[in-house]
C-alpha cells in the first residue's frame, strides 16, 4: 500500500537524505537520481517540493542557519550569564571558532561542500554581529563597555575571526596561530574600551587559545 505522507514531513525527509548523501560524497558528487532513489520517491514528487539540487542546498542552508541562530539568540537572551561569558558562549556555539554544533560544522568544512561552507559564512556575518551588540549595549550599561560603536565593532570582531581563524581560508602554524589569538584579544579589549588583560580569558574560544594562557 502505497504510503501517503504531508508535505512537511516529505520535504523534511528529502532534506534529511541529502543533508546525509551530501556529507558522503559532497555536493557535487550527489546526484538527484541518488536522493530519489534512497528516499524512494518519483521525480515529480523532489520537483514539487524543490526545483533543483541547489535549491536543496540552499533549504538545507536555511535550516541550518535557522538551528545556528536560535542557539545564538537564546544564549543572548539568558540573563543568568554574565555578559563576557555569554559573548564567549555565543561565538563558541556558532562554532567560529570550534564550539558546538561540530557535526553541521565538519561536514560544511569538508572541500567538496564549499559553496555550502561560502553561504553559511554570510549566514554568519549578517546574522551574528545584531545578537552579540545586544549583549554589548547590556555591557555598555553595566559600565563594562565604553564604545560608540557596538554594531561595528562586533561585525569586525565577527568577520575577522570567522575569516583568519578558519582553517579553510588562513593556514597557520600553532605559533601562528597563538600569536593571532593573543592580537586578537587585544584589539577586542581596545574596541570595547575596556582595561588591557581583562578579557584574556577569552582565549578560551580558540584550540590552543586556553593552553597558551595557562603556561
Amino acid at each position: 500500500m502505497r504510503v501517503i505522507k504531508k508535505a512537511e514531513e516529505r520535504r523534511n525527509e528529502i532534506l534529511d537524505v541529502a543533508d546525509e548523501l551530501f556529507g558522503q560524497k559532497g555536493f557535487d558528487g550527489t546526484s538527484t537520481n541518488d536522493i530519489l532513489e534512497k528516499v524512494g520517491i518519483a521525480r515529480g514528487t523532489l520537483y514539487h517540493h524543490f526545483k533543483s539540487k541547489e535549491d536543496i542546498m540552499d533549504a538545507l542552508i536555511e535550516r541550518y542557519s535557522i538551528r545556528l541562530l536560535e542557539t545564538a539568540e537564546a544564549i543572548a537572551m539568558d540573563k543568568d550569564i554574565p555578559v563576557v561569558d555569554r559573548i564567549i558562549r555565543v561565538v563558541m556555539s556558532l562554532n567560529i571558532s570550534g564550539g558546538g554544533s561540530q557535526e553541521i560544522m565538519e561536514h560544511i568544512h569538508r572541500p567538496q561542500n564549499a559553496l555550502m561552507h561560502q553561504k553559511i559564512q554570510k549566514v554568519i556575518i549578517n546574522g551574528v554581529p545584531p545578537i552579540l551588540t545586544k549583549i554589548i549595549c547590556e555591557g555598555i550599561e553595566q559600565d563594562l563597555f565604553n564604545t560608540p560603536y557596538p554594531y561595528e565593532c562586533m561585525e569586525m570582531i565577527v568577520v575577522y575571526a570567522n575569516t583568519i581563524f578558519d582553517d579553510d581560508m588562513v593556514n597557520m602554524t600553532n605559533e601562528e596561530q597563538v600569536s593571532r589569538i593573543q592580537a586578537f584579544v587585544f584589539n577586542v579589549e581596545r574596541l570595547l574600551g575596556v582595561e588591557s588583560g581583562s578579557l584574556t580569558y577569552m582565549m578560551k574560544m580558540f584550540d590552543g587559545g586556553d593552553r597558551n594562557s595557562n603556561e
